[in-house]
């Protein structure tokens, strides 16, 4: 074989010059017989040979031969270490141009070898792109698209593979497919396809891989995608083939406007029926499905418009079948059912809805499930649920009625960071009501977690979150026994901290705590306040141009409150705070211009 192979390439060599098409068709057929043997051997001898370069000269459209030099390139191209010599052999250029050939087995063989060329190889793609490659194929579906016999499908599929070979992984490469109009091409092809299951598996994968780029989504959105991949899904039995449309269904999904059309054309139905089926099954491959299905289902519900339609006032199917989920034994199912309410509950009338209709009642006991070493993933799910459906004032009372505060409580020990989070802000929601904010301001438990999540440098979130309900606790309350449970535990400092945040809210929100301390317990904090050097702050407050309007309206009113404390009043005095304040005078903002002239007054007389 050895020798015969070293014969016909060096017959090749002359048969390439003469182009007698008979003798060069036996060698062909030779050279393509010892590649399926062998085709990695045989493709070294071929490139020691040197006789890729003839090759070139050899993809001429009116020879007989041309088709299986193409079916040979194709071969060797499968290999990784020939992709680069066939690029620097010359070879992209004439077989772009066989592109335009009539002849469907040459277009076949033309389309294998430039596919197999650009596979995971930078070299291949940049070739194909500079001889413009990708439009001729893009032309080719368009126009090919309608016909199903089984060797146009067979082309297609070769067509199809080969754009994916060229533009996989490659953004640029995408996004210039996506421009040349790809997109509503291959929804097309799918459509009219779908009984090919290469082609089909073809159209899935590129659509796969084009949709992980943003700017596919607005194209994909503008066809009947969601239609054809609910179709598709539907004639699935296989779980592989389901997974292939999953892929696609999760990267489209993210897209507000492809969500509704995968609602309207019936995916949620689907994706419960295979919640049904698999929920009771302990086979790896099913439990891998129930994920993907209800997680699919939970992004669908992140879409305002999708979401609703979904919810349909609290009647629905859908709605009716995701609750059923919460009380489910499958940790899957639980997260889900919990992620999906914390979906719904995204506008107000949702919530109270829920909040009337006992949903309340249904997360809470699956916290109380999970306290002890619970599952971490569906402690957050819950607790993201409560803190949404808290957010409408009416459900307030009726949330604290149900015993909220002290499920949320039970998870105080969690050293979980977004457990963590979640459970403050739910917290936070709940007390607006003063007899709430005292309640709780006085749990010295709580109040000591607090000050030592103010001190969660690695957790901006819990850090941010924990500073904000110290204070809330105190404007909410306004109680002498919540301060002085603060003060005990150390949280002023942090509350001082707190007005020189980032954030003007939070800025805000700490001044008009420390005014109420200032106020109403200024005995019991004069030392923390000075320790925390708060008069300096206010200070530099107050002479910061950037600080917004509220901020110095708020320092002035607290400047004002400290003169109550003897040492608190000379370092007021020692900071010349007057200059400051009377340039303030002539502020725009008129409230914070009249709150310098009382502030004015109030230092003038004190001094």
């Amino acid at each position: 074989m050895a020798d015969n192979l070293s014969d016909t390439l060096k017959k090749l060599k002359i048969t390439a010059v003469d182009r007698t098409d008979d003798s060069l068709e036996g060698c062909l057929d030779c050279l393509l017989q010892a590649l399926a043997q062998n085709n990695m051997e045989t493709s070294e001898k071929i490139q020691g040979s040197g006789i890729l370069q003839l090759f070139a000269s050899l993809l001429v459209p009116q020879s007989s031969c041309t088709a299986k030099v193409a079916n040979v390139i194709a071969e060797i191209a499968k290999n990784e270490f020939m992709r680069i010599p066939c690029v620097d052999a010359g070879l992209i250029s004439p077989l772009v141009q066989l592109l335009n050939s009539k002849d469907q087995e040459v277009l076949l063989q033309t389309g294998r070898a430039l596919g197999n060329i650009c596979y995971d190889s930078h070299e291949g793609r940049s070739a194909v792109d500079q001889a413009g490659g990708a439009q001729i194929v893009i032309d080719h579906l368009r126009s090919l698209c309608s016909k199903t016999d089984p060797a146009n499908e067979k082309l297609l599929t070769v067509f199809c593979g080969m754009l994916m070979n060229y533009s996989n992984e490659n953004d640029s490469l995408q996004a210039q497919l996506i421009n040349m109009g790809v997109i509503p091409t291959l929804v097309k092809l799918l459509g009219i396809h779908c009984q090919n299951a290469a082609l089909t598996e073809m159209c899935l994968v590129a659509f796969g891989n084009l949709a992980e780029l943003e700017s596919s989504k607005e194209q994909f959105a503008s066809t009947n995608i969601a239609e054809e991949l609910v179709k598709l899904f539907k004639k699935q039995i296989d779980h592989d083939k389901r997974e292939m449309v999953f892929e696609v269904l999760a990267p489209l999904a993210e897209n507000d406007a492809i969500k509704l059309q995968l609602v309207e054309a019936g995916l949620v139905e689907c994706l419960l029926e295979i919640v049904q089926q698999k929920v009771d099954s302990d086979k790896e491959e099913d439990i891998a499905e129930l994920k993907t299905a209800s997680d699919l289902m939970v992004l669908l519900l992140l879409g305002d418009e999708s979401m609703q339609k979904l919810f349909e006032g609290g009647k629905g199917n859908v709605f009716q079948r995701v609750l059923s989920w919460i009380p489910s034994n499958n940790h899957q199912l639980q997260l889900a059912g919990a992620l999906a309410i914390a979906n719904f509950a995204r506008n107000d009338g949702n919530c109270i809805h829920m909040v009337d209709n006992g949903i309340v009642e249904k997360l809470m006991d699956l916290l109380d499930r999970h306290v002890e070493d619970g599952n971490v993933t569906v402690q957050h799910a819950a607790l993201s649920a409560l803190r949404n459906l808290a957010i409408p004032v009416i459900n307030k009372a009726k949330m604290l009625s149900a015993g909220v505060t002290e499920a949320v409580l039970n998870f105080l020990k969690s050293e979980m960071p977004p457990v963590q989070f979640k459970l403050l802000g739910t917290l936070r929601m709940l007390i607006d009501a003063q007899e709430a904010a005292e309640q709780l301001g006085k749990n010295v438990k709580l109040v000591e977690r607090l000050v030592e999540w103010c001190e969660a440098k690695d957790h901006a979130g819990v850090m941010g979150e924990s500073n904000r309900l110290l204070s809330a606790l105190i404007r909410h309350s306004k109680s002498k026994d919540v301060i002085k449970t603060i003060v005990q535990s150390g949280g002023i400092k942090h509350l001082v901290t707190m007005a020189t945040s980032e954030h003007v809210i939070m800025q805000n929100e700490a001044l008009v705590a420390l005014a109420l301390i200032a106020a109403l317990e200024l005995g019991t904090a004069e030392k923390d306040l000075e320790s925390a050097k708060l008069v300096q702050i206010l200070h530099t407050l107050l002479a910061d141009e950037r600080s917004a309007p509220e901020i110095k309206y708020n320092s002035m009113v607290l400047i004002c409150a400290l003169m109550g404390s003897e040492s608190l009043h000379k370092e007021v005095q020692d900071l010349a705070f007057l200059d400051v304040v009377s340039k303030l005078r002539s502020h725009e903002n008129k409230s914070v211009a009249q709150q310098a002239s009382l502030t004015e007054q109030r230092l003038a007389v004190e001094s």
